[in-house]
């Protein structure tokens, strides 16, 4: 029997209280005879993570909805007078196909406008990464997505963008916290000023797409008829549908098949267990019309088109998924060939990727004489690299979780001009007598054969949460010494910032921000990460190998090999 605590009990007699709304109060008597439940809801307020805010949609300090969205941009608009005195503000609000992200769109603009801040919000669903751009576009000082990304249907989330067009960072987010926790709930002024709220639509649209056919168009394909590209894509009942047609039409692709039944938006996915193209299911009605059609490349999107799963042909012309990591590689390194033809490359260059993503990144970007700058998992620390090195210029980033950023233009991850780059690389090398899938061989050959696999652990709840903690603190206070029969060399503890090489018995500092993540690095060259998810309640495994790949008719067998020592590596650390 769970005995709720003082603060618990006092936070449920408030939102019991005529200041929140009937249908509120009503369940919370309804929760009252759930004690667990009623102490999920309570036992904590939601906190932005990599990605922003994200949870579960219901009543509750721990759950999306008017109340916790309002305290949020209350504190937002708070945080925005004090920032810019005296200042005409604006702000730019998108939302996604999710149930009730339009009303609660709707909410979050009557909030800014009660405060006197002028708000561009979105006629109807859009993409992620034009709410980027129009950030930047309309001169906003923010801007906010309603989304969850990938997550599972009863999730929903707030995302904030900054006047740079990147997500939240320090030391805006600390700040920002600070005030909402400080913020009463009858401090929340829901009485909207209609005159500040403006529709906007189709004239950013325009703008948004131009940009990404402009910045997702390789020159060299201009060569190449890029009508005999068969391609099939799923907006995954998303927002992708709104702008990824469009864009592959107005780049010349025009044998593009759409997966029906998946195109029509739908916060609840009906057709998929998971809206994730992270997730191989996600993808399998794509995969069968690819089949179908004898289609050359498969892309899905996930809900707010800032990820993309691709599927191409292996050298026996059979579909096969790529990772994020591939994925990622095989993006910039056309990405290079193309400033490097340019005549662009001249040391002053970078590419942004992550602690948890390929380390075959910086091989590939080393061999071009282009620094590979490494950050936290998420794509608002690559965006923080652009506004921190303003005189180099920026050619692209990825991480491991399906997501890249084509230059600057956008500041997240964006699916709409990557999708547009995939099927680019995808014609000019089936023009060339290549292949999507080949050159990412030749990439192996040539810098190292690199293999990635996540583990994910779902753990719910507050004892949820305690069983991660209590992993990464078991793996941080009795540390392997060796993995898979390979001895532990370092291991990189980004809360404490010490990065420690066992066998030499030294310590150095780690530069970048703190983060809950360890990652352990073998004498084979194995490197696995520990990471609790900012957004899910998971904690995740990435695990790293690498070896040389002789020559191209060794793929199976080396690729078999590395398959074999992650399995190793899983059951050696007991992740099954």
């Amino acid at each position: 029997m769970i005995t709720l605590n003082a603060q618990l009990t006092e936070n449920i007699e408030l939102w019991s209280s005529e200041l929140f709304d009937e249908n509120t109060r009503s369940e919370i008597e309804r929760l009252k005879n759930n004690p667990e439940e009623l102490e999920d809801r309570f036992y904590k307020n939601l906190d932005f993570g990599t990605g922003g805010m994200r949870g579960v949609m219901g009543v509750g300090t721990n759950r999306i909805n008017k109340y916790t969205l309002g305290r949020n941009t209350q504190g937002l608009s708070n945080y925005l007078k004090k920032q810019y005195p005296n200042q005409n503000l604006k702000v730019a609000i998108a939302y996604d196909c999710r149930n009730n992200s339009k009303s609660f769109a709707q909410i979050v603009a009557d909030v800014f406008s009660a405060n006197g801040i002028e708000v561009f919000l979105f006629e109807d669903l859009r993409a992620t990464p034009e709410l980027s751009f129009a950030v930047k576009h309309l001169n906003c000082k923010c801007g906010i997505v309603l989304t969850a990304s990938h997550n599972p249907p009863e999730y929903n989330g707030y995302k904030v963008y900054w006047e740079d067009g990147g997500q939240l960072v320090p030391p805006h987010d600390k700040a920002i916290i600070s005030i909402i926790n400080d913020l009463d709930y009858t401090e929340i002024n829901f009485s909207a000023k209609k005159d500040l709220i403006h529709s906007i639509g189709k004239d950013i649209d325009d703008v948004f797409i131009n940009a990404s056919v402009k910045n997702g168009t390789l020159e060299k394909s201009n060569n190449t008829n890029r009508e005999e590209l068969s391609i099939v894509f799923t907006s995954l009942h998303g927002t992708s549908i709104t702008a990824v047609p469009e864009t592959l039409k107005r780049a010349g692709y025009t044998n593009v098949h759409l997966v029906e039944e998946q195109a029509a938006p739908d916060g609840d996915f009906p057709t998929v267990k998971s809206p994730n193209p992270e997730e191989p299911e996600a993808l399998e009605m794509a995969l069968k019309l690819a089949e179908k059609v004898n289609a050359d490349i498969v892309i899905g999107t996930d809900p707010d088109c800032d990820r993309l799963g691709i599927a191409v042909r292996n050298m026996d012309g059979k579909l096969t998924l790529l990772n994020g990591n591939q994925t990622m590689v095989i993006m910039t390194k056309f990405l290079l060939d193309q400033w490097k033809n340019q005549g662009k490359i001249n040391g002053n260059q970078f590419v942004g990727s992550t602690i948890v993503s390929t380390p075959m990144l910086s091989r590939l970007t080393e061999y071009f004489g282009v620094e590979c700058k490494i950050g936290l998992t998420g794509f608002k620390w690559i965006a923080k690299m652009i506004e921190e090195y303003p005189t180099m210029d920026f050619i692209g980033g990825g991480e491991e979780s399906f997501g890249f950023m084509v230059g600057d233009f956008v500041r997240d991850k964006d699916a709409v001009t990557s999708t547009l780059l995939a099927c680019e690389i995808a014609a000019l090398t089936k023009a060339s007598g290549s292949s999507f899938f080949q050159e990412l061989i030749e990439l192996y050959s040539t810098h190292g054969f690199y293999k990635e696999r996540l583990i994910s652990m779902t753990k719910k709840g507050k004892k949820g949460a305690e069983e991660i903690q209590n992993i990464m603190d078991q793996a941080r206070n009795n540390p392997h010494n060796t993995i898979n029969g390979s001895k532990v060399v370092t291991i990189d503890d980004y809360l404490s910032s010490l990065s420690k090489n066992i066998q030499e018995n030294t310590t150095s500092s780690i530069s970048i921000p703190k983060a809950n993540v360890l990652i352990f690095t073998t004498e084979d060259g194995s490197k696995i990460a520990l990471r609790p998810s900012g957004t899910e309640p998971k904690i995740k495994f990435y695990i790293s190998v690498h070896t040389t790949l002789p020559s191209n008719g060794n793929y199976a067998e080396v690729n078999s090999a590395l398959e074999q020592r992650i399995d190793n590596i899983i059951e050696s650390m007991q992740l099954v």
